[in-house]
């Protein structure tokens, strides 16, 4: 009698975050252990990982290409000008509908242009992030908490920060402490008092919600398309039914594969989009 696999153990294998990399033709390579650092009584491993090299992976691929664009840009003025061609023009329409649709869009035309480098790079390191999960041996480092928790982080920052330098200190205050229109005496003081702990749970939501969301998306594609493959396993041994399971199983998963790339593309916009959005509402008092 055939052993059926563990497909669920082969689904967090591939899913989770490892201590070595599987290359072709080479096979599983472990990836250097260093010493932990300590540091006030915690114990910190700075090791790297797959997720980390996956991760280091799409910086360079946002580098290279931006670095490639700015070379055909180049070579176009060399040349005499004109509208940029190739990757060049494919990569200005990005570039523009982002900074323009997305960024300034939501932040304002004085102030989103300011913001628009930075939401250009999540956008496109979000991106990369999602189609190497997509690649042959590749990892997906947004299915990773710790991944899309330190790229909420740095949106909370952003957004806090820029709101205390729009609005000064006491414009700040008034996102957290302010009394509700029409109110006056004690209902004014409880429904204040009520309303900081709600605008502060508010503001930590916010960056929470997109940490998620990032995580569950590009994490349940991949579940769902090595759940499909499982199927092939777990009833190949049905003579009668082999070549239909399998038949069905590949379709299913050439349908989910083209629609996680879609997704992957989905994603990184709407991260984009939403913190333009919440930095565009800090910039301005209730």
């Amino acid at each position: 009698m055939m052993q059926t696999p563990d497909i669920g153990g082969m689904i967090f294998a591939h899913t989770a975050d490892a201590r070595g990399l599987e290359l072709p033709f080479v096979g599983h390579v472990a990836l250097p252990q260093w010493a932990p650092v300590h540091v006030g009584g915690m114990t910190i491993d700075l090791s790297p990982t797959k997720h980390v090299v996956f991760l280091l992976v799409a910086a360079f691929l946002v580098w290279l290409t931006m670095w490639l664009t700015g070379r055909a840009l180049q070579r176009q003025r060399a040349q005499g000008g004109g509208a940029p061609k190739g990757l060049a023009n494919m990569m200005e329409a990005v570039i523009l509908f982002v900074r323009n649709d997305v960024a300034i869009a939501n932040i304002g035309r004085r102030r989103g242009a300011a913001f628009a480098p930075y939401i250009l790079t999540l956008f496109w390191l979000i991106l990369y992030c999602n189609l190497l999960g997509l690649v042959p041996f590749g990892a997906t480092p947004t299915g990773n908490l710790a991944v899309t928790g330190a790229l909420a982080l740095t949106a909370l920052a952003t957004i806090e920060i820029s709101g205390m330098v729009a609005l000064g200190p006491k414009g700040y205050l008034r996102t957290i402490a302010f009394v509700p229109p029409g109110t006056t005496g004690v209902t004014a003081v409880l429904l204040t008092l009520i309303m900081i702990p709600v605008e502060l749970i508010g503001k930590i939501v916010k960056p929470f919600a997109l940490m998620l969301r990032l995580f569950a998306n590009m994490t349940a594609g991949h579940f769902v398309i090595l759940s499909l493959m499982g199927i092939i396993f777990i009833f190949g041994h049905l003579a009668v039914f082999r070549w239909v399971i399998a038949g069905g199983s590949v379709a299913f998963m050439l349908f989910m594969y083209a629609l996680e790339l879609l997704v992957a593309f989905l994603q990184a916009y709407i991260f984009a989009l939403l913190t333009s959005v919440f930095i565009g509402l800090m910039q301005h008092e209730h």
